[in-house]
């Protein structure tokens, strides 16, 4: 019978600490696999005092024994991809990149522009990396996939001939037509990087799982960015729930075994869009600089409030999350009083679900004594008791137990229950 394969999920806007978490697993993973999003994506993750920001590949890089899989429902940019895997050495038969996963071309990042741009104020605030463009494409079924890398040729004539066909469009967003001769180099350059990396990995994770190794899934962006369930149109072009595994990787849901949900001990949100538990005081700035809270892909000032137990409710019900993983928690160190998100007031009236559009709804909050310090604890017993009590609350809150809290961003400063 065959293996089932482990996932970890973010439940918020994104940003929630899935790469620590990730890299945590991976010291008792045989694979690492990638199921959506693009390199607008980040995970830093600190080992040994030294930071790394990934976008693309695997969290399970850092682990010399795990394998990493980026599967068909992400969108890879090659040359942001190749200039990633620089970080690191010998990465051949480590590293597999699906034949079925889209292209992402620079022309995709000035269209996203563009769009923006002519959007004024009612701007999305995209990363402006193309990764909507990229995914638009797909759907529209005019991309093109990793595995067309192995003919340069014929793929830099069939982008040429999307051009003409779109020239117009393209002349009103201000997108020149690419050079053929220096589209075709480009595309030989990324054929040279990445052609011995590219493969049927649909098969292979079949194979894996049939030979009983240890697989770990991991998305990108978080619950409430879901194309689907997230707060459209303030979301990204994927699917970030669990259920994006499945379609992302080749999967079906009986290869799911346990479902793990990333969350910090606050919420922040990057980008536009309605954010309920959102702090524009000076919480939210303490909140902001002692979380270290810029983006890892664009460094953007991250927006920060309060822990939001009704979207993270209604994100473990969407992802059939087993466990949360609390992160952050030391960040709330030093707080008087630590406030949490139970309720949204909409049009007068107190609701405890996710409606259809959060723009209207202001939190309803519920207030805990603070505590001194959490930093560094590496046991539930060396917290404060009304951190441990926050935490209690909380799982009484969303639904499921919080397994697993983080203390700081050193891959050991993790408790595990």
């Amino acid at each position: 019978m065959s293996s089932k394969a482990d996932l970890i999920v973010g439940l918020q806007w994104g940003d929630e600490g899935k790469g620590k978490i990730v890299d945590h697993m991976a010291q008792t993973h045989d694979y690492v696999c990638r199921f959506a999003g693009g390199h607008n994506a980040g995970h830093t993750i600190v080992l040994d005092g030294k930071k790394y920001a990934l976008h693309l590949i695997p969290s399970g890089v850092l682990n010399p024994n795990a394998k990493n899989i980026v599967g068909n429902g992400v969108v890879i940019s090659p040359k942001d991809f190749i200039k990633e895997m620089s970080q690191f050495e010998n990465l051949e038969g480590r590293l597999f990149l699906s034949d079925k996963a889209h292209v992402l071309l620079p022309y995709h990042a000035l269209i996203d522009q563009a769009r923006e741009r002519m959007k004024g104020d009612k701007a999305i605030g995209t990363t402006g990396k193309g990764i909507g463009p990229a995914y638009g494409d797909k759907i529209a079924r005019v991309g093109h996939r990793l595995g067309e890398l192995h003919h340069p040729e014929k793929l830099a004539d069939k982008i040429i001939e999307f051009f003409e066909m779109n020239k117009p469009i393209f002349d009103a967003m201000g997108v020149e037509m690419p050079n053929r001769d220096t589209l075709l180099a480009e595309l030989n350059e990324y054929k040279e990087a990445l052609g011995n990396y590219i493969v049927d990995t649909t098969k292979m994770v079949w194979e894996i799982l049939d030979e009983d190794k240890k697989v770990l899934l991991e998305g990108a962006q978080g619950t409430m960015l879901d194309i689907d369930h997230g707060t459209y149109p303030y979301v990204t072009s994927s699917t970030t729930v669990s259920a994006g595994a499945c379609s992302g990787l080749g999967l079906n849901p009986k290869d799911i075994g346990k479902v793990t949900g990333i969350a910090k001990a606050y919420c922040t949100r990057v980008g536009n869009g309605p954010f309920p538990s959102e702090d524009l005081g000076t919480d939210g700035d303490t909140l902001r600089e002692n979380g270290h809270e810029f983006g890892t892909t664009t460094g953007r000032p991250r927006r920060c409030g309060w822990f939001d137990a009704v979207a993270m409710r209604h994100a473990v019900r969407v992802n059939g999350a087993d466990q949360v993983a609390l992160m952050k928690l030391d960040v709330l160190d030093g707080f008087e009083e630590i406030k949490v998100c139970v309720a949204y007031e909409v049009e007068g009236e107190e609701i405890d679900y996710v409606p259809y559009d959060l723009e209207d709804a202001k939190p309803v909050y519920q207030t805990f004594p603070g505590w001194e310090k959490t930093e560094g604890a590496r046991s539930f017993e060396e917290l404060p008791e009304t951190a441990q009590s926050y935490i209690a609350a909380l799982e009484a809150m969303i639904g499921t137990k919080i397994g697993i809290i983080s203390t700081s961003p050193e891959r050991d400063d993790t408790i595990v229950r």
